[in-house]
């Protein structure tokens, strides 16, 4: 194996075969060349493992008692949990023909073996996909955007708040940040949306509030549920007026999932002062205020007028009281 790999933790593998002695196969190879590997017995066993140990390469039998090893590919593919990056090879015993590695690659497959195998040129091919996979989580980790929603993350919105920040100290400037959720769950039948759900939401929203916002503002992501915008030159009525544009774009944009219209619910809270440089608080933690004032809404009533929409001032009041 490759120093670069053998330097950080053993890339961990996925196999998933209900044949034994494939299975075995699949492992003398692959254990003697540094890997680490997790063995599953069914797809549905697949996708658990896969969702939940989040390997570095999954390899999948064609035919499994359960599922397709092509089902199996496509449901990784289409979760966001697992990520586009995972290589994942599909096995098949005996000659295979053209239509099955056609539907192998259609499902999201990298690569399409049949028996018997070359375990140098699947250990060879295995080591090129985990160097990039895990290239491409490192600039993942190290990037300031978040890949669902396509706004910055946390990261990036700390060093974007304190860019701003600094702008308005010099001029004396305004400034305000609102944190935003949503309280509608997507998922049917009362049960909480699911990680698909929840990403169409997050994308969802992210396009909502570029449209939204000003060129000057930054948009990120706080958590899975939560956002923010940092707004610039921006005091408390301003801070207000931005959730009711974003409130009404939502109105007017509702989410399609599985065919339905949902018309997706916001609530927000703000912190934002008239002269930054006054103030004795940091562009973080206006951010965290802004934050602490959307969770306390989600004790208010909605239906109440500006039930849904908190100052952090008005929580601290309160809180004093």
């Amino acid at each position: 194996m490759d120093d670069r790999l053998q330097s950080s933790r053993p890339p961990l593998v996925l196999i998933a075969n209900d044949q034994e002695w494939a299975a075995r196969s699949l492992e003398s190879i692959l254990g003697p060349n540094g890997y680490a590997v997790l063995r599953a017995y069914t797809g549905r066993q697949a996708l658990e493992y896969a969702r939940s140990a989040l390997p570095d390469a999954v390899i999948l039998d064609s035919r499994m008692s359960d599922l397709d090893g092509a089902d199996v590919c496509r449901m990784l593919r289409n979760d966001p949990r697992f990520g586009a990056a995972v290589p994942v090879f599909i096995t098949t015993a005996g000659p295979a023909d053209r239509a099955q590695a056609l539907a192998a690659f259609e499902a999201g497959a990298w690569e399409f073996f049949s028996e018997p195998l070359d375990g140098e040129i699947i250990l060879r091919k295995l080591e090129n996909y985990v160097r990039a996979k895990r290239e491409i989580d490192r600039v993942r980790d190290e990037s300031l955007l978040d890949q669902t929603s396509g706004l910055y993350n946390m990261r990036g919105l700390a060093r974007r708040a304190r860019e701003i920040a600094a702008e308005a100290v010099r001029h004396h400037n305004a400034l305000a940040c609102v944190a935003f959720s949503t309280e509608y769950e997507v998922g049917v039948g009362g049960r909480p949306a699911g990680a698909e759900e929840a990403a169409l939401v997050a994308a969802h929203l992210g396009a909502i509030f570029r449209r939204t916002g000003r060129t000057s503002d930054v948009i990120g992501r706080l958590g899975q549920s939560e956002f923010a915008i940092i707004a610039p030159a921006t005091e408390a009525q301003g801070a207000r007026r931005l959730v009711e544009r974003i409130q009404e774009s939502l109105a007017a944009t509702p989410l399609s999932v599985d065919g339905r219209q949902r018309t997706l619910t916001l609530r927000a809270g703000y912190y934002a002062v008239s002269d930054f440089a006054e103030e004795a608080v940091d562009a973080v933690e206006m951010l965290l205020r802004a934050a602490t004032a959307l969770r306390s809404t989600r004790a208010a009533d909605v239906q109440a007028p500006g039930g849904a929409v908190r100052a952090f001032d008005d929580v601290a009041a309160r809180a004093v009281q």
